[in-house]
């Protein structure tokens, strides 16, 4: 299953991409959201017995719906403006920001180790910037650069919101998605009649926009992030970079240069290795603590 979010999280890209040619970035992403509520409300309808969504969920939904929202809004603007295979992998960089904002688990500080991977990471990202030499970098890859910030964020506020509540991942994925959907239906009223005018390929597009790259892969993460760690739910992402470039070269028929290729070895081995320390961190277990002294037992007379 997570080998399978990675990699439509990875196909997701070149998907935005082309669907942004025929429609306004706004109206893409209300169509998703507004697609994907009504799949996660219908879900939600036929598990009535599961009862009513709690105050918890309503509250940490709401939260972090504007948070998905903004991430959404800079990887879509983003990837209008830049490659999709250069947009999966710098958005990659959420695998070792996260660790930094994530304080739900693991035992102490990271190792410098997991800065130098970071390092490595970071220069990966100039050098895709760099496009055919270096050049100032496109508004694209920094939007790009913005939404891994952010949905570093986002990944580690679901860690951290859900922590020790009773919060169910269909139901918070269901108030994230009905959020998203308000946030964007005043912007994208204007160009709503756009929708009417799109041939079936297009909205093919915007399903498997919404109820694979969204109701699945959002409901996987918040499970995952439930059931480990923030930290943990970002191996999510281990292969995405790598999926992204295969389907933004094989299918979209997107080319990289030297440095850009350069810049593409150096993101999957630096998030590789920074997952590995960040993994290793975690699993080593705290000392124990010393057994209690037994009183010593009085001298019989």
């Amino acid at each position: 299953m997570l080998l399978l979010v990675a990699i439509v999280w990875g196909s997701s890209y070149l998907a935005a991409k082309t669907v942004t040619y025929v429609l306004p970035v706004l109206i893409v992403l209300f169509a998703r959201y507004a697609i994907s509520a009504i799949a996660c409300l219908a879900l939600v309808a036929a598990q009535r017995r599961k009862g009513r969504f709690t105050r918890d969920e309503l509250r940490v939904g709401s939260l972090l719906g504007v948070t998905q929202a903004a991430v959404l809004v800079l990887e879509t603007y983003g990837v209008a403006h830049t490659s999709a295979a250069n947009a999966g992998l710098i958005i990659s960089l959420t695998i070792v920001l996260t660790p930094l904002l994530d304080r739900t688990s693991g035992n102490g500080r990271l190792p410098l180790r997991f800065f130098a991977a970071t390092g490595v990471c970071l220069l990966a990202v100039t050098l895709l910037m760099s496009g055919n030499g270096f050049q100032a970098p496109r508004n694209g890859d920094l939007l790009m650069l913005a939404a891994a910030v952010v949905r570093a964020v986002h990944v580690a506020l679901v860690g951290r919101l859900t922590k020790d509540r009773v919060v169910r991942p269909l139901q918070l994925t269901t108030i994230q998605m009905v959020a998203g959907s308000a946030l964007f239906v005043v912007p994208a009223s204007s160009s709503l009649p756009t929708l009417t005018k799109v041939d079936a390929a297009v909205w093919g597009q915007l399903v498997y926009l919404a109820l694979f790259c969204s109701v699945f892969a959002f409901l996987a993460q918040t499970w995952a992030v439930q059931n480990s760690s923030a930290s943990r739910a970002s191996l999510l992402l281990g292969t995405e970079p790598v999926w992204a470039v295969a389907v933004g070269i094989g299918l979209g028929g997107e080319k990289f240069t030297a440095l850009a290729g350069l810049g593409a070895v150096l993101m999957v081995t630096g998030t590789y290795w920074g997952q590995s320390i960040e993994r290793a961190t975690n699993e080593v277990p705290p000392p124990r603590p010393a057994p209690p002294r037994t009183p010593t037992s009085p001298a019989r007379l």
